[in-house]
């Protein structure tokens, strides 16, 4: 698909996520109003209003771990506190906005909603919906901690919370303007040539994927055990604005956290860690997949995918992780998406990973191959 195509639905997948999260921040306000309560208990009044609090203009919803965003109004600086906190909030619409829309383009271009990848694109579209909201919510976090009046403390903690914040309405959004943005590609895909699927030999994709998925693992098997994580939140020093560093590393380095059996069944125990082999699984499928589904096998191309591979992972890991666990009966139904969004920074640095690592070991394998013989010992190469 040319750029002159593609460029129409992503702009408005992009207007539709902004607009969509921009309504989601204006309703946390209504939680607030007298008989809210009658509709929902107590705990998944609280849940919810977690989930919308980092899209709301309103400073006097906490947006931020600690309390609300506004300043002490004795202190004559609240309009200047809230003048910040509203910055914040217009930086990261704005970022929501162009992020989902680059990734959108270059996602519809190379994986155009034809020839059978329709639903290839709409879980790429959906996968980078978090990865838009993870970013936005980063990148305008500055705004909104000096919003507090004590951006100086604690810095980097306070980086690492508002990364892990922008909740599972997110996810929720992005299935939405995934589907109309899917939609609005199709229309103006019509009358031009569908492009060809790539011919990628098996065993140079079944290899990339292995590699690409080892390096998920690294992150999610080696990494978060929980002593190695251990070290790693508390092995880094500093001082000042960049102490402790060691939350803000968890943060984009761990996709998830486990320990050994202990005290618990192991039958239990391997219940728990069969989300983590169910991660690995989705995204070596969707990497094995992948360079098939991609009309040009590019650096930029096979990177987004694996980190939408990555998030989609994350997404069926979570909820499994959700349904095992016990917790909904407790804390009620609105609590059986609450895992929606975990773990979405730490998948955009592995997916960059995994992306790189994956494509240079297809272009390895697919040039030995060719330097060898063309037919090979494994036949024809076949069309994913």
């Amino acid at each position: 698909m040319t750029y002159r195509r593609a460029v129409i639905p992503a702009l408005v997948g992009g207007l539709l996520i902004t607009l969509l999260l921009w309504w989601a921040g204006s309703s946390a306000q209504a939680l607030q109003l007298r008989g809210a309560g009658g509709v929902f208990d107590i705990d998944s009044m609280n849940e919810l209003r977690r989930w919308l609090a980092p899209w709301s203009y309103d400073p006097s919803v906490p947006s931020l771990p600690g309390g609300p965003a506004g300043g002490d109004p004795a202190s004559g600086a609240a309009t200047r506190y809230t003048d910040l906190y509203r910055t914040g909030m217009q930086i990261r619409f704005v970022v929501v906005f162009a992020v989902f829309v680059a990734g959108a383009l270059l996602l519809v271009r190379r994986i155009p909603p034809t020839r059978g990848r329709t639903p290839a694109t709409v879980l790429a579209l959906w996968a980078w919906g978090p990865v838009a909201g993870t970013l936005a919510v980063t990148l305008s976090a500055p705004w909104l901690i000096a919003s507090r009046g004590n951006g100086s403390y604690r810095l980097l903690p306070q980086l690492a919370g508002v990364a892990a914040s922008s909740g599972p309405v997110v996810v929720f959004v992005s299935l939405v303007t995934a589907l109309l943005t899917v939609a609005v590609a199709r229309v103006t895909a019509k009358g031009e040539e569908p492009a060809a699927r790539q011919s990628v030999p098996p065993r140079a994709a079944r290899l990339a994927a292995s590699v690409g998925t080892a390096a998920i693992a690294l992150s999610l098997v080696v990494l978060s055990y929980e002593r190695v994580a251990a070290a790693i939140q508390t092995s880094f020093g500093g001082s000042g604005l960049l102490s402790e560093p060691g939350d803000l590393l968890r943060q984009w380095l761990l996709l998830g956290g486990w320990s050994g059996p202990g005290t618990a069944p192991l039958g239990d125990w391997l219940l728990y860690r069969a989300t983590d082999a169910l991660m690995l699984a989705v995204v070596w499928w969707a990497l094995r997949l992948l360079p098939g589904m991609l009309t040009r096998t590019t650096v930029p191309g096979v990177v987004a995918g694996a980190i939408c591979a990555t998030v989609l992972g994350l997404l069926v890991s979570r909820l499994l992780l959700t349904a095992i666990d016990g917790t909904v009966g407790v804390w009620g139904p609105v609590h059986l998406f609450s895992r929606l969004g975990e773990g979405v920074p730490a998948a955009v640095t592995f997916g960059v990973v995994a992306g790189l690592a994956a494509f240079v070991t297809l272009r390895l394998a697919q040039g030995r191959r060719t330097a060898g013989s063309p037919e090979g010992s494994d036949g024809v190469s076949v069309t994913e």
